[in-house]
């Protein structure tokens, strides 16, 4: 008997050894310091998030959204970036598409980190819930399209603090070469002497970025869904693109220096649309007609007019600035979005331009003003300064002054500067805060483009 029970008790406990040994890769498995949540992604800045693997960043990655052509892109996109031959990523996409997925999101709370890059008409309503159910968010511009939304947004700062949660907004072009390098001179005295006040006729920072509707995203013909193309759900123009705009001026004229709403004084602002025949909206939407939420921005049934241009003449600190963004259909064969910028100091200009001259492309000069036999000299002198931080950049002349010539290891183009908002966005997570500026600059610039929509429809 005895024989019985011992033989019995080594038989249970080989098969709880067999059971343990079998779950112990479960059991071992856990997730990575930041696990993502995709909510609703409607827009390709979504996907770009994840288009490199970061370390600290679970590669199982939780999306819910609504069923339809939306999700479908995105999930095609996270698809591509896994299957392609160099450097390929791990994503597991789990997701959920009932009605209720918001509600779902919050329930399950299966991640710690909400990302939002999708239709805008509720962003910031996500954003205020998601903040207040204890997620981190990371969210593509704008996040705000009109004043109601600016209200929110004030309050979702406010939880986020006292949640000790972050809410960061993607900022691209911030990592542009010829954007570092024109802030970098900015801040040699020697060079560029110190910013000028300007006037509304002439700001002492002007930046106009030009887009198009067609484009090429990864290699694809981007697909652009129906309510891109609606302000209502979009945002016109002055309070979509425009928010990189204003967040250079702030980044470049007043670096690392904070920026209270009371610092802003809107002058002029002003909006109009860009027509868009129904044969072009087909070949970007892959819709055969306008939805019933565009009918009223329809002119003769095959015309649609969409309000994303606009400009706004304002004053940062007294500071004149102006920003404007322009919607075109479509680019000329080899060239692309293009983006000007002057930043004008009392020794010399910093200007960026993209035309035919520089082949398209980005390019950044030194223009002094004024006639100064030293200048070159202490120019390249300074300009070893900026080469000790980025190596090769070195000094050319050109017809007004000097081409910054720029090594093409710098010049990663748009889809990367995704990842390096991610790696910045991990390093705050990591410390477990953002510089002391960064918070009211972020409500600095949403009330600027806000307020400028306003003065706008005020016309």
């Amino acid at each position: 008997m005895k024989q019985t029970i011992l033989i019995c008790c080594l038989f249970a406990c080989l098969c709880m050894s067999c059971n343990t040994k079998s779950d112990q890769p479960v059991s071992e498995y856990k997730p990575k310091d930041v696990q993502l949540v995709t909510l609703d992604p409607g827009h390709f800045h979504a996907a770009l998030v994840q288009k490199t693997a970061f370390d600290d960043v679970d590669s199982t990655v939780y999306v819910y959204a609504p069923e339809g052509g939306d999700l479908k892109l995105h999930l095609d996109r996270i698809n591509g970036f896994n299957a392609r031959s160099e450097s390929p990523t791990n994503w597991n996409e789990q997701v959920y598409t009932g009605n209720d997925f918001f509600e779902k999101m919050i329930s399950e709370k299966k991640g710690n980190v909400v990302v939002l890059s999708g239709n805008n008409k509720k962003k910031t309503e996500y954003i205020l819930g998601s903040l207040k159910n204890q997620f981190n968010v990371l969210a593509d511009k704008p996040m705000v399209i009109d004043g109601k939304g600016f209200q929110q947004l004030k309050e979702a700062f406010k939880v986020a603090a006292t949640n000790k949660l972050l809410l960061y907004d993607i900022m691209t072009e911030r990592f542009e070469i010829t954007t570092m390098l024109q802030r970098e001179l900015s801040m040699l005295p020697e060079v560029f002497g110190t910013l000028e006040k300007g006037t509304p006729q002439n700001p002492a920072i002007t930046k106009e970025s030009v887009h198009h509707f067609y484009k090429y995203v990864s290699g694809n013909v981007l697909t652009r869904p129906a309510w891109f193309l609606d302000a209502a759900q979009q945002g016109e123009g002055i309070v979509d693109v425009m928010t990189h705009l204003v967040d250079l001026v702030q980044w470049e004229c007043f670096p690392e220096q904070t920026i209270d709403t009371t610092d802003i004084k809107v002058n002029t602002a002003k909006r109009w649309p860009t027509n868009m025949g129904l044969a072009e909206f087909k070949a970007i939407t892959k819709l055969e007609a306008f939805p019933d939420y565009l009918k009223d921005k329809v002119e003769y049934d095959t015309l649609l007019k969409i309000f994303c241009n606009g400009e706004i003449n304002y004053q940062v600190k007294g500071i004149h600035a102006k920003t404007s963004v322009i919607w075109k259909y479509k680019a000329p064969e080899g060239t692309g979005d293009t983006h000007y910028s002057i930043m004008r100091g009392s020794k010399a200009n910093l200007v960026i331009r993209q035309d035919k001259d520089e082949q398209f492309k980005p390019t950044l000069y030194v223009e002094p003003v004024g006639k100064n036999a030293q200048y070159e000299s202490v120019l390249q002198e300074q300009i070893k300064t900026v080469a000790a931080k980025y190596p090769g950049v070195e000094l050319k002349k050109s017809k007004k002054g000097w081409e910054v010539v720029i090594p093409e290891k710098y010049k990663e183009g748009h889809e990367a500067h995704f990842g390096r908002v991610m790696e910045k966005f991990l390093e705050y997570l990591k410390n477990g805060n953002m510089p002391s500026w960064e918070v009211p600059n972020m409500i600095a610039k949403y009330y600027t483009t806000t307020q400028g929509l306003e003065f706008s429809l005020k016309k």
